[in-house]
């Protein structure tokens, strides 16, 4: 074969196969892309059709954001429409992380000048970041309650500090100062505890509640609602336009029972004792004054406070307690309870006349009277002017420990009385054998029942609830529920009977009565005032000063106000020490009264038994 002839041979057949494989290389190229085509439109049509609305909610929360309005809180105001609380304009600090620099270290320069301009620590800016995930769309809040000095400093480093917003707010003011704390008490931002508490119920970074008093037991009702601007922003954070806007709904106002000038005069007449005084309406339980020393100015918590402000609130005991609702040895106020349960027993009649001693011996334990001589023969009506202890003894000794907690219970004592400030309220102690074998590990003696006869031993009540005991007397029988709120509802609502014998009631009453017109109460005993009624106390508590406690209630024959007021770790005696500061809040009370038209009446001195 030629060469020709073989070339054209190889040419023929070489030929061949490239046509092939020509025709193989555009099919596979063919195939390859419809597949590839098919996979992206596939992927596209998931996206629409599948994920598409997820993917519109996606996109649409990088462009619309919505801007949070904080609500203002409701204003508290007292029975005669003086405002207690309400609220001040001022300015808080936040900062919207998808308008910070992308890079870090500009990131760090503007937390850096915000820490120094709010006189914060950049670690606690980073936290409160941290607690929103990094969440670009959301304001991470930082501050409030900003100073004129801080809010000039911010507008004048605006420059520096891309991503912090400054908005005007309401931040709560407590316009009187310290006057009511414990009763109104105070707002503050969430903790990250109750944060995480409260999430489900709508709160958020940020927001103020109520961390004590009313501000705390009303917080559903004073909260209100958040509101905000929806609107749209660029990549960089800057606002587009503003698409809408929902108003934010101020919480609801609220009218207490409190009334503003009788608690003057109380916060007046306590002074700088340590103790409290209170005063409640006997008809219905409503609180007219309620005070507690030492106290706080609540307007510092309502923005940032310095270890500084707290080192001085505190400085002084225990200014956040509120003692009109701590328990503490009643005294011989308790001999209240102790005839009531006297009479009601059976075993002693309205007309008991007991002989009194300077002590009386059980159990080889000589139990002294307070003058440490006795009074003689003494019925109820003497035994309480005069506050014999030994008759009280021998009342205790006769009726025995069971019917004495059984009257204890049926005037409120060891339970708490139902007011709204009830997570702040101790029970007091009603003891018996079961709790001392239990706690002291102790069997119950016969001395035990003689020292709870007169108040003392474990016995333990609040000074409230010695408001409520006294209102028992002064209404003929009713345990009454003292509240802040629902002023002007049926008085029966709040009432309830405690199963006592009309001669009971009247010798209590006729009791109380003596002991101020001739007995140890004669530091209320003032013509200008309407007869009045009550009981002293006077508490040991060694190694310290005595506790002392006066309690009292009037006009006596139709009576509207009960007082009662308690010195902690005082000294003295009850009838020289407390009862004049009973004495102040019933001149205001009655003052306001005889401005109104109504005239003292002046009784005659009731002669002892």
């Amino acid at each position: 074969m030629s060469f020709s002839q073989r070339y054209a041979s190889f040419s023929d057949k070489k030929g061949g196969r490239t046509v092939g494989r020509q025709y193989q290389s555009v099919i596979i190229m063919l195939l390859l892309s419809l597949v590839m085509i098919g996979g992206i439109g596939s992927r596209l049509a998931y996206l629409q059709l599948v994920q598409g609305e997820r993917n519109r909610e996606l996109a649409e929360e990088n462009r619309i954001l919505l801007l949070p309005r904080r609500p203002a809180r409701g204003t508290i105001f007292d029975r005669n429409g003086e405002i207690l609380v309400g609220s001040r304009l001022s300015h808080s600090v936040s900062i919207w992380p998808i308008a910070l620099p992308k890079e870090e270290a500009k990131q760090e320069q503007v937390i850096a000048r915000l820490a120094q301009i709010l006189d914060v620590p950049v670690g606690e800016i980073k936290e409160r970041m941290a607690l929103t995930s990094y969440n670009l769309n959301k304001a991470v809040p930082i501050s409030r309650g900003l100073s004129s000095a801080q809010t000039t400093a911010l507008a004048e480093y605006a420059h520096e500090l891309p991503g912090v917003r400054v908005e005007a707010e309401a931040v709560r003011n407590y316009p009187r100062g310290d006057l009511a704390a414990h009763v109104l008490g105070y707002t503050g931002e969430l903790n990250e505890t109750e944060l995480e508490e409260l999430k489900e119920q709508n709160y958020r970074l940020g927001d103020v509640i109520g961390k004590m008093g009313l501000e705390m037991a009303l917080e559903p009702t004073l909260r209100g609602q958040w509101g905000g601007q929806q609107v749209e922003v660029d990549s960089s954070g800057q606002v587009l336009r503003i698409i809408g806007e929902k108003p934010s709904v101020s919480g609801q106002d609220v009218r207490i029972t409190l009334d503003f000038e009788l608690q003057q005069a109380a916060e007046k007449a306590l002074g700088d004792k340590i103790g409290a005084i209170v005063a409640i309406d006997p008809r219905d339980g409503a609180v007219r004054a309620m005070v507690s020393r030492p106290t706080f100015d609540p307007n510092i918590f309502s923005t940032r406070i310095t270890q500084a402000q707290w080192d001085q609130i505190t400085k002084n005991g225990y200014p956040l307690v509120n003692r009109a609702m701590r328990a503490y040895a009643p005294a011989s106020t308790f001999k209240v309870i102790t005839a009531t349960a006297g009479m009601e027993s059976g075993k002693f009649s309205p007309d008991t006349v007991l002989p009194t001693y300077a002590f009386l011996n059980i159990g080889g334990i000589q139990f002294w009277d307070w003058n440490n001589a006795g009074f003689g023969p003494l019925g109820f009506r003497g035994a309480m002017a005069m506050s014999s202890d030994t008759f009280f003894y021998q009342i205790g000794r006769g009726i025995g420990a069971e019917n004495l907690q059984k009257w204890m219970h049926n005037y409120g004592l060891g339970q708490r009385t139902g007011i709204e400030l009830g997570f702040e309220e101790d029970e007091g102690l009603v003891p018996d054998e079961a709790w001392k074998r239990e706690v002291l590990d102790e069997p119950w003696y016969l001395g035990d029942t003689i020292n709870a006869s007169i108040g003392q031993g474990n016995v333990l009540a609040t000074p409230l609830q010695i408001a409520v005991m006294f209102a028992v007397v002064a209404n003929g029988g009713y345990r009454v529920t003292p509240h802040f709120v629902a002023e002007g509802t049926q008085s029966e609502d709040w009432k309830t009977s405690i199963g006592m014998k009309p001669s009971t009631v009247k010798v209590l009453q006729e009791s109380l009565r003596q002991v101020v017109s001739a007995g140890t109460g004669g530091a209320v005993n003032d013509p200008a005032l309407p007869p009045i009624a009550g009981k002293s106390g006077t508490a040991e508590a060694p190694p310290r000063e005595n506790h002392t406690w006066f309690g009292a209630y009037g006009p006596y024959e139709n009576p509207e106000i009960v007082v009662v007021a308690f010195g902690e770790h005082s000294g003295g005696g009850g009838g020289s020490v407390a009862a004049p500061m009973v004495k102040q809040v019933l001149d205001q009370y009655f003052g306001v009264k005889q401005k109104e038209g109504a005239a003292p009446q002046v009784d005659a001195a009731l002669g002892t038994q």
